[in-house]
């Protein structure tokens, strides 16, 4: 029996010798396989990039994993302690692998084998860093084994601190948010240190499953397993009973953020941000990269921008009349369901689409769209209203695209049943909880852009780029290239300023017909009036957009000087050098526009529009900044400046004074210019195509612009510190309608914007820089006036080119006694411009000009070629100028096969 019991044990043994060097090997050949841990201490989880406005709030993220990385120092105790109590209240005194927590698990085990349930795991947080981090999530002996191995090297060789680090950030918590940090935010809108108990609870209830414990879909499993996590902190001690029974009260209010855009206004800006970003820096670093992007957006300005433009193209919409519903609903279709399926863009609320369910003689009733829950799902809520009859009596038929339909005499002449329509709310003026009824609505068939800057930096405020991003993500600010119009002619201007005409240098305004030469016949520009004013100042040419004296003036300097000019001020980069050109029948950007006004505004100066001030990396470094100016004194102590402005010596009585950064803006224009160029625009708001703005009541400058055959309508202005541009148009160019030109489609949304950035605040004039002399003249004849009246301005003249009396021997200024200086840029101009020399090298298009005709007033600009001279002006022109069907035209036939018909180009332009 002995031997038997010696042989058992022997063999027993044997066995146990056997597997413990089997599972020794099998241990050695794991732990030689495993993955490379020491790479976790140089981890950079992919981070997403956010970006923010000018005044910090952030407008838009960018991610794959919606991750927020924060150091363990800065993620509060109480997160911390929830996640311990749920995930492992050992973890600051085990190894690595929590031995109580593998025993506890398999007699739970056995006990979930026996009732068919789901095995629970024992895995410490540092196993879950080393599954996360370095291996897989299959379910294999295999993969535990190495779990447990790769956790006890971990504890070896990184603190507690830096695993639970690593853990906080890295765990998937649901709905697309990585880490604590970022959990917090999309789940409560709330940094870690504003988590209640309950919140940072819920949060250390998800790494189980975050779909199993989803707010809206499981909300009474969620409560429960949260619930349980604070009982585990109080077992832990973590809080007290009386914090864990009020946190066990607390409801679960949750609070998704959406992704992407978090401003509603702010999409075409951040959109454009983000195609930026994208080219600067490549598509990993900027979904992984943790970049933090300040940019140049003013969140109210742009919500004011972003109102202005839709409101300018409902009110365009509205004048063409109603095109009919969205949708008819076949007879007996569900309405309810068949509004939840169709797609309505976020940015378009309150806007919401409806259907027709009855028909009354001074109302309509209606079934609303139902409401959209958190969970994504839509509300079974039936919800009907009223639209009154007196919201849809602007929606008169339109008549082949032109004309308006007859006057709308009942709610059945607009909708009936089963029509698919848009309705916006519209509340009392005490009560805003709930509609008072609704209104009809009707998504513009013309879209737009709108783009403000600040003229001194190029830093765009606001931009927006259509109507509604949902429905077209085009950018019409930066991606559109359209026909600029009559918009483009202060360049045309400031170029003849520059050539040394003045403001009241005479033009003459009467046809122009120019042989093309070949085949293309011959080209007869003509005014939007078709009327003309015979001689009349750049002044006047200007503020009343006069294509046939623009036309007079480009011929003068040269089409070449023109194209020069477009490519300085950075309009367009290779204008052809043709007459047509300077009516603006090129094709630029809105964006590129404003810049070219703000250069008008700063003096003259080149600005860059830029969307994007600063980026910073995940570490805080400052990797690009726009303004790369340097500032010694900026980084100086405040006590060291202090002191340095008491001592003795230059400036010591001008007090602490803030650092000078230098001016490093290319000057592109000449500041007298650029402020000459404005003073007419001013004048063309007072009392020109502009005059729907000048309701702001500030000092405003402007320029409407309307292309041939009125497809584009803009408007480009600016006060001393804002520049704005506003463009109108249909995506397929059409023609806008009749007298819908830019003082009409565009010019009453530049004001709306004005009246809110500037029209409440204090009026700041136009800066008038050294070298300028403001005189008095008669703003039609630019001839000096020595009285008051409404026919007096006062206008800008470089020193040395004012208009002087007959008797020009007094030596003081006209204007505020100020001494006449003399000028090198440009002789003075009595009237207009001298004789044209003949000197073939001069900018004139052609060579030398003929001499002004006799009844012209001396050295006004526009002798016609020989052969297309018109009749005879009359000595008195009247104020509205004379039509063109009152001229006798003595232009010759045309010999270019066009029938004696003469091409009228791109007339028109306003």
């Amino acid at each position: 029996m002995l031997k038997v019991l010696s042989i058992i044990a022997g063999i027993f043994l044997v066995l146990v010798t056997g597997v413990v060097l089997a599972g020794g090997y099998y241990a050695w050949r794991l732990n030689d396989d495993l993955p490379d841990y020491s790479r976790l201490a140089n981890y950079e989880p992919p981070v997403m990039t956010r970006v923010h406005a000018g005044d910090g709030q952030i407008i838009g993220e960018f991610a794959r994993e919606r991750r927020v990385y924060v150091p363990i120092t800065a993620i509060p105790p109480r997160v911390v302690e929830a996640f311990l109590a749920a995930e492992d209240k050992n973890f600051y005194s085990h190894g690595g692998v929590d031995a109580t927590g593998i025993l506890r698990a398999t007699i739970d085990n056995v006990f979930n084998v026996m009732q068919d349930r789901r095995l629970v795991g024992a895995s410490t947080i540092t196993q879950q860093v080393a599954k996360n981090f370095l291996l897989s999530s299959d379910v294999t002996l295999d993969r535990k084994l190495r779990e447990a191995l790769l956790a006890l090297r971990l504890e070896r060789a990184f603190t507690k601190d830096q695993i639970l680090e690593l853990y906080l950030n890295e765990i998937y918590l649901g709905i697309g948010a990585y880490g604590v940090a970022a959990a917090a935010l999309n789940y409560f809108d709330k940094s870690l240190d504003e988590l209640t108990v309950a919140e940072a609870a819920y949060l250390a209830t998800l790494p189980k499953g975050p779909n199993n414990y989803h707010p809206y879909r499981y909300r009474d499993r969620a409560i429960a397993r949260r619930n349980w996590v604070i009982s585990r902190m109080e077992e832990e001690r973590f809080i007290s009973g009386i914090e864990a029974a009020e946190a066990r009260t607390a409801g679960l209010d949750v609070s998704l953020r959406s992704r992407g855009v978090q401003m509603r206004d702010a999409n075409y800006f951040v959109e454009q941000v983000r195609r930026e970003l994208l080219s600067m820096y490549g598509e990993q670093k900027l979904y992984e990269g943790g970049l933090s992007v300040r940019t140049t957006i003013d969140t109210s300005l742009q919500e004011v921008v972003a109102d202005a433009l839709r409101d300018g193209l409902i009110a365009y919409d509205r004048r063409h009349g109603w095109r009919g519903p969205v949708k008819k609903l076949e007879p007996g279709e569900n309405w309810h369901d068949a509004l939840a399926a169709m797609e309505v863009g976020s940015d378009l609320a309150p806007w919401t689409l409806a259907t027709v369910l009855d028909v009354a003689a001074d109302k309509i009733t209606v079934g609303l769209r139902p409401r959209r829950m958190e969970d994504g799902s839509f509300s079974k809520e039936i919800v009907k209203a009223t639209v009154p009859f007196s919201t849809m009596t602007w929606a008169r038929a339109t008549v082949n695209k032109i004309y308006l339909g007859p006057e709308v005499k009942a709610p059945s002449d607009v909708v009936a049943v089963g029509d698919v329509i848009y309705v916006s709310p519209v509340y009392a003026k005490d009560d805003k909880s709930k509609p008072a009824h609704y209104a009809l609505e009707q998504l513009p068939a013309i879209n737009g852009a709108a783009l403000a800057m600040d003229p001194h930096t190029g830093r765009i405020l606001a931009m927006q780029g259509g109507f509604s991003f949902g429905l077209s993500e085009f950018n019409r600010a930066v991606q559109a290239l359209r026909q600029p119009g009559s918009s483009f002619k202060p360049f045309v201007y400031a170029a003849a300023l520059d050539k040394g005409f003045t403001p009241s240098s005479l033009v003459l305004d009467a046809p122009f017909v120019l042989d093309q030469g070949g085949d293309l016949g011959l080209w007869k520009p003509e005014n939007y009036e078709r009327t003309f004013h015979g001689p009349s100042t750049l002044r006047f040419g200007l503020e009343h957009s006069r294509n046939v004296m623009t036309v007079r003036l480009a011929q003068y300097i040269g089409p070449e000087t023109v194209s020069a000019y477009a490519r300085r001020f950075g309009i367009m980069d290779n204008m052809p050098p043709v007459l047509s050109m300077s009516l603006g029948a090129g094709e630029t950007t809105l964006a590129r526009l404003v810049g070219a006004y703000a250069i008008l505004d700063n003096g003259g100066k080149r600005v860059t529009p830029t969307l994007i001030d600063r980026v910073q990396d995940r570490f805080g470094r400052t990797i690009y900044r726009k303004d790369d100016r340097p500032c010694p004194d900026c980084s100086v102590k405040w006590d060291e400046a202090v002191a340095a402005s008491r001592a003795p010596g230059e400036g010591a009585d001008m007090g602490l004074q803030p650092p000078r950064l230098p001016d490093n803006r290319e000057q592109v224009e000449s500041a007298q210019t650029a402020y000459q160029v404005t003073s007419m625009l001013e004048g063309v708001v007072q009392r020109g195509t502009g005059s729907a703005v000048k309701a702001v009541g500030v000092p405003l400058a402007g320029k409407t612009g309307t292309t041939n055959d009125g497809k584009d309508a803009w408007f480009i202005g600016y006060s001393p510190n804002l520049v704005v541009g506003v463009f109108v148009g249909f995506d397929e160019p059409t023609p806008l309608g009749r007298a819908e030109t830019g003082g009409r489609a565009a010019a009453p949304i530049f004001r709306d914007i004005m009246a809110k950035a500037v029209g409440t605040k204090p009026a700041i004039p136009f800066r008038v820089p050294p070298g300028i002399s403001l005189v008095k003249v008669n703003a039609k004849t630019g001839k000096l006036a020595d009285g008051e009246g409404s026919g007096v301005i006062l206008e800008a003249f470089k020193q040395g080119s004012e208009p002087r009396l007959e008797s020009s021997s007094p030596s003081v200024g006209l204007f505020g006694n100020v001494p006449l200086v003399g000028d090198d840029e440009a002789a003075p101009l009595v009237g207009g411009l001298d004789a044209v020399p003949g000197d073939a090298s001069d900018d004139a298009a052609g060579g030398t000009l003929p001499p002004p005709r006799a009844d012209l007033p001396p050295g006004t600009l526009g002798q016609l070629p020989a052969g297309t001279q018109p009749g005879a002006l009359p000595a008195q022109i009247p104020d509205g100028g004379i039509p063109t069907d009152q001229l006798e035209d003595r232009r010759p036939r045309d010999t270019a096969g066009n029938n004696g018909e003469v091409s009228s180009g791109t007339g028109g332009l306003y």
